[in-house]
């Protein structure tokens, strides 16, 4: 009897100190994983609110907003700086934007530089900051926008295009591509940003019955080619000229590109294309050959917004995780990932949703992480999912990848 008292007391020892053992190793461990969250400023949707024009209120809104996603365990904030030709920092380019002050070109009062109060408050919580631009979008709204006399849209007015109720640089404009570069370069010169970030919008997305506007320069300078194989060379120019310019600027500056979830469908290209049935493409609609850049190295990250839920009728998330690590040629690829769809539908009222597809990403080969949009979703916990990120999924704090 004695015996098998020991015994059961040195087996029971031994689980607990495999326990213990493999419990302690899991968080000493330094896990390298992207975690980032994408802040809007386009039309105050993430920050600084409506309305909210006070020096120390949007410090005070940031640093609040820092320590939540630091908390939630994220290592990365993707923070839009540039949302229309307008800027979020004294640039020698282009005016303060309106969502900054409430009014085209107005500075803040009392004044600051929002750049480099991010920056600063991100690098101290031991964060990365990736700058977010948006290369062609010049005027958010032609019919209510605040437009500064000094906008380039006042200046060069040659330079754009309207379609919609917007404003576009003209991409097929080798002025406009060389402006978008000094644009990048000040900011890659002036600030320790870690990533220069650009979103899906190059081309803008169709709308029905519309074409573009841009024959013009297509018969100045289409040389031949079909408009379609125009377009996307007119953007690999542009990527290519910005990830030479990065670099020569700041060597350790990252260049990323986060696209439309789907490059092309299968029945446009049966080799490379997605079982998907996308209404709009990257290739086709947006003419941005994301896999191009991957190859050539133009870029240093892929980050595809993948909003969809599992099972999706026309853009399945499970088919697109698979594919884009895939197709990501040895770069660095995160998942875009929409919290924001929290309570949207069936699908995405469930609370394993979003779980379910952070566990697939990580048992998917060649990706590294992932970002979510965006950082006002976090506010109220949708579904709990800010618990376990903090309490489960991201409770061991990691580093984001390192580029060489």
């Amino acid at each position: 009897m004695k015996n098998k008292k020991f015994l059961f007391r040195l087996r029971t020892s031994c689980l607990l100190f495999i326990l213990l053992g493999s419990s302690v190793f899991s968080k000493a461990q330094v896990n390298t994983e992207f975690r980032g969250v994408w802040v809007a400023t386009v039309d105050n949707i993430d920050w600084p609110k409506k309305g909210d024009y006070n020096t120390e209120s949007q410090k005070a809104a940031f640093i609040k907003l820092l320590d939540m996603h630091k908390l939630n365990g994220m290592n990365a904030m993707i923070v839009q700086v540039r949302p229309a030709a307008d800027a979020f920092y004294p640039s020698p380019f282009e005016p303060w934007s309106e969502w900054l002050t409430g009014k085209q070109g107005l500075p803040p009062s009392p004044y600051y530089d929002p750049l480099e109060f991010m920056i600063t408050e991100t690098h101290k919580r031991g964060m990365e900051f990736h700058a977010w631009m948006n290369p062609y979008r010049a005027i958010f709204n032609i019919n209510s926008s605040s437009i500064a006399e000094a906008h380039i849209t006042k200046i060069h007015p040659d330079w754009f295009l309207t379609y919609g109720d917007k404003q576009y640089f003209d991409p097929g404009n080798r002025e406009v591509q060389q402006y978008v570069c000094n644009v990048v370069k000040d900011v890659v010169s002036r600030y320790a940003v870690d990533a220069i970030h650009f979103d899906d919008y190059f081309y803008p997305y169709r709308i029905p019955g519309k074409e573009f506007p841009d024959d013009a320069k297509y018969q100045q300078y289409g040389g031949g080619m079909n408009k379609d194989d125009w377009r996307r060379s007119n953007t690999d120019s542009i990527i290519y000229k910005l990830s030479k310019v990065i670099k020569e600027a700041n060597a350790k500056c990252q260049f990323g590109i986060s696209p439309f979830g789907v490059w092309r469908n299968i029945d446009k290209d049966p080799v490379n294309g997605s079982n998907t049935k996308a209404g709009q493409t990257n290739y086709d609609d947006l003419y941005a050959d994301i896999l191009l850049w991957l190859k050539k190295g133009w870029i240093d990250y892929v980050a595809p917004q993948l909003y969809w839920e599992f099972g999706h009728k026309a853009a399945p998330f499970e088919v697109l995780v698979d594919w884009w690590g895939q197709h990501s040629y040895g770069k660095k690829c995160y998942i875009g990932l929409g919290i924001y769809r929290a309570n949207s539908n069936t699908a995405w009222k469930d609370k394993t949703q979003l779980p379910q597809q952070i566990t697939r990403i990580r048992n998917t080969p060649n990706l590294q992480g992932m970002i979510f949009f965006s950082s006002k979703s976090f506010d109220n916990n949708p579904n709990g999912w800010s618990d376990s990120l903090r309490l489960n999924y991201f409770s061991v704090p990691a580093k984001p990848p390192v580029f060489k």
